[in-house]
């Protein structure tokens, strides 16, 4: 018997069904749903005749569901309970704009990736408030377990044991060798030591861990560090790399707002850099607020413009 009840199955009758199974009368359940009695016995005569056999048993006393009344109760339930979880959902994506927002982030994505995706959350939620607290991932943790920020955005270093936490990768950010476009090293053949050396470095002073890394990236390259100029300030280092031939050794993406503009490229490395994976930390025990959604798909957004560059500005 084909009932194509996906057709033919209202929401009005499974909200019939479900009143009158919850309160065993069509009398009390046309008063619990506002609509006259008459009405309710149609709309469930509709549901019996789309069901194809009777959902009720009439006594004295009410109604009671027969075995199919019970499976559509059932259902009906089920239905019903989604159909609320979406429209709060729903709700909560509509006040996004007006929610508060506490990210915990790390040094390089703060100077590198935050900026641009501020600029598309603000577009989209113009009213969102958003906190930041920079540090590093050993001192943020400890505030998202506390509840004190609601996301993490940067590096994912492996915690040293299990702690609990979702972490989701979003994209990479490697130690890159970076120079201003059309830099007489951007020939498209791989800088020696020697080539890079002749024009000097300017570096970060970051975080040790961070540091350790591209001191090492440094060392396998054969670079000389002891003259490198070196600032804690990301608005220097882009400003000597804008106007110098001075060439950085720095994680990729603390310029990625550059790098998008093409104002500066990275150069090919004669050697193999290990991946740096970062993303999103959070705690798996309660959901994302609408706020951080929003943030969530603004960061996706600003990932995907980065990857989606075209090829005279690709990464190598």
């Amino acid at each position: 018997m084909a009932r194509h009840l996906d057709q033919r199955l209202k929401l009005r009758l499974l909200r019939a069904v479900e009143a009158i199974g919850a309160q065993r009368s069509i009398l009390k359940a046309s008063a619990a749903l506002g609509i006259a009695q008459p009405a309710l016995s149609r709309s469930l005569a509709e549901a019996e005749d789309v069901a194809g056999l009777p959902l009720f048993e009439r006594h004295a006393r009410g109604v009671r569901p027969t075995a199919a009344g019970a499976a559509v109760i059932a259902t009906a339930r089920q239905i019903m309970a989604e159909l609320r979880r979406l429209d709060a959902e729903l709700d909560g994506l509509a006040v996004a704009a007006s929610g508060t927002l506490t990210l915990g982030v790390l040094p390089v994505a703060a100077a590198g990736m935050l900026p641009g995706v501020m600029a598309r959350l603000t577009a989209r939620h113009p009213e969102l408030m958003l906190r930041i607290v920079q540090g590093r991932t050993e001192d943020l943790l400890p505030r998202l377990a506390a509840g004190e920020i609601d996301l993490i955005a940067g590096r994912l270093y492996d915690p040293p044991q299990p702690d609990g936490f979702l972490r989701e990768t979003l994209y990479d950010e490697p130690i890159a060798l970076l120079a201003r476009a059309g830099h007489p090293l951007a020939d498209g053949q791989a800088p020696t030591a020697e080539r890079i050396a002749a024009y000097g470095l300017v570096l970060p002073t970051v975080t040790q861990r961070v540091g350790l890394e591209i001191d090492a990236l440094l060392a396998l390259l054969g670079l000389p560090q002891a003259n490198a100029l070196r600032s804690s300030s990301y608005e220097f280092i882009r400003e000597m790399l804008h106007t110098t031939d001075l060439v950085s050794v720095m994680p990729r993406n603390m310029l990625a707002g550059d790098l998008l503009r093409g104002t500066i490229r990275p150069l090919p490395l004669p050697v193999a850099v290990p991946a740096r994976p970062a993303g999103l930390i959070r705690r798996a025990d309660r959901p994302l607020s609408a706020a951080a959604e929003a943030f969530c798909d603004a960061l996706r957004a600003y990932v995907a413009a980065l990857d989606a560059m075209p090829a005279q500005h690709s990464l190598p």
